[in-house]
């Protein structure tokens, strides 16, 4: 499966996302490359900060920051289980393309009133998508929630009948992110009983239920 973290919304936490599911996915025994699709290469900055700790890789990282994503992602999947493309920000042809390749797209947002969710433009590049791709799934992703969490209900309810829908599982503001990610870990490897760590576990185990095959 492809799975692509979109939004042209810049600071949603696409990496942060990207990197701990490609991790949560190897921790459980299946092959994934991480596909790093932003010019900003802030995964692979991250791989290279691992290596430099001397920590064994767990996935692998790939930079292709080109429109070409959705011929080469379907390439890279024959060698993986799981494929991660952690997308760009405000490159309309770089998210055409990753939107393209994906089977799954997340869009990270955080609780905000409804106009900050996602831009009309991020939105109609995922109805052009499927009009190529009517078979594309599409879920926000709730992220960076505060500890007071009337926000977030409140944003998951006005979006429970949205299209896209709002997956359940959250993810907290929660500084083991940026702790975890300043020496190429992952917050599971701080420590996997954390509220980081479960509320990774918990997103992942609902992707996984979603339970969408590749069809092409």
């Amino acid at each position: 499966m492809i799975v692509a973290l979109l939004n042209q919304k810049g600071g949603v936490g696409k990496t942060t996302l990207a990197l701990n599911l490609a991790g949560e996915w190897a921790s459980r025994g299946l092959r994934v490359i991480l596909i790093d699709a932003d010019p900003q290469g802030s995964a692979l900055d991250w791989s290279q900060q691992r290596a430099s700790e001397g920590l064994g890789r767990l996935f692998g990282v790939v930079g292709l920051a080109r429109d070409t994503l959705h011929r080469e992602a379907p390439e890279l999947a024959r060698d993986a289980d799981m494929i991660v493309i952690d997308g760009p920000p405000r490159v309309a042809a770089l998210m055409r393309s990753a939107l393209l390749a994906a089977d799954l797209v997340l869009i990270p947002v955080q609780p905000s009133p409804l106009d900050g969710w996602a831009s009309a433009e991020m939105l109609a590049l995922l109805t052009e998508a499927r009009i190529y791709r009517p078979d594309l799934v599409a879920r926000f992703v709730l992220n960076r929630c505060g500890t007071r969490t009337v926000l977030a209900r409140e944003t998951a309810e006005t979006l429970t009948d949205h299209d896209p829908p709002v997956l359940t599982a959250t993810i907290g503001q929660r500084i083991a992110f940026a702790v975890a990610a300043q020496s190429g870990r992952l917050v599971s490897e701080l420590d996997d009983d954390t509220p980081a760590a479960r509320e990774i576990a918990a997103l992942a185990d609902e992707i996984d239920r979603l339970h969408i095959g590749r069809t092409r």
